[in-house]
């Protein structure tokens, strides 16, 4: 089923609890961490920096998290550590490798602008992580990714390529395609949390991805997040949106469900 749902209006009164909540989420991501395992894989001679939730060695359902510009941060750990939860091995992806991490939101747009002209080169790179989370005990045919901005166009590449894959989710993506590329069948689901104030976002863009997606014949859905700015996820950006946050997780939660177990 192909469907586009708006997520509804938030309340401006004042509350300490979402401040509150947010404090505990901007630390939980350190907390989270010690819980994590560092992996190192290759590229060519390119290390990569990985990590995995710590019931790596099961068979269980697998989620690849590709994180957002900077590379690893909070909010991919916290998502890890929160999935363990849920009964599944994570893999937090490790895109620019040792020695090319952004210092810098300069930095950082040059690096991820280069992947997304490269695609193929974030496909390889999404590949190579998703075999080491098949390596630390995934099931190999249960396994979905979930991408943070820049991740989030990770996670719609990994659509376009058809990677071994059964779901795809992405968290406030740049979903705009060169359109130059010709749109292929998609067998991927795709779930898209798009925030409705992202100003990265196009009407262009948006109506591109859908006409990509129909015309891939994909299993898709667009859930658009009232009053959210680009990061309304991460609990340390400006842009943070507390209620719409908590939504958008329940509904990957939801999805990822559905799709694995």
């Amino acid at each position: 089923m192909n469907t586009t749902i708006k997520s509804g209006k938030t309340s401006n009164k004042f509350s300490l609890k979402p401040i509150l909540l947010s404090a505990f989420l901007m630390s939980s991501g350190t907390l989270f961490s010690q819980n994590l395992k560092p992996v190192a894989y290759q590229d060519g001679s390119q290390k990569l920096n990985g990590l995995v939730t710590s019931n790596a060695g099961k068979k269980l359902p697998g989620v690849l998290i590709l994180p957002a510009w900077k590379g690893i941060d909070d909010e991919a750990k916290t998502a890890a550590a929160e999935l363990e939860k849920q009964g599944y091995i994570a893999f937090v992806a490790d895109i620019y490798g040792e020695g090319n991490i952004p210092a810098d939101n300069a930095s950082a747009g040059k690096s991820a602008g280069y992947y997304k002209q490269n695609y193929e080169a974030y496909q390889k790179r999404i590949t190579l992580a998703l075999e080491q989370l098949k390596k630390n005990g995934a099931i190999s045919n249960k396994i979905a990714v979930i991408g943070y901005c820049f991740g989030g166009t990770g996670a719609l590449e990994s659509a376009r390529g058809s990677l071994p894959v059964v779901g795809v989710v992405s968290i406030h993506g740049s979903i705009g395609k060169d359109q130059t590329r010709k749109n292929g069948p998609i067998s991927t689901k795709i779930l898209v949390e798009n925030p409705a104030d992202d100003k990265s976002v196009t009407p262009e863009d948006y109506n591109n991805l859908i006409k990509e997606m129909n015309e891939g014949n994909a299993d898709w859905q667009i859930i658009t997040y009232a009053h959210s700015k680009h990061t309304f996820t991460d609990p340390k950006s400006p842009d943070y949106n507390e209620i719409m946050a908590k939504r958008a997780w329940n509904h990957t939660l939801m999805f990822l469900k559905e799709i694995l177990k």
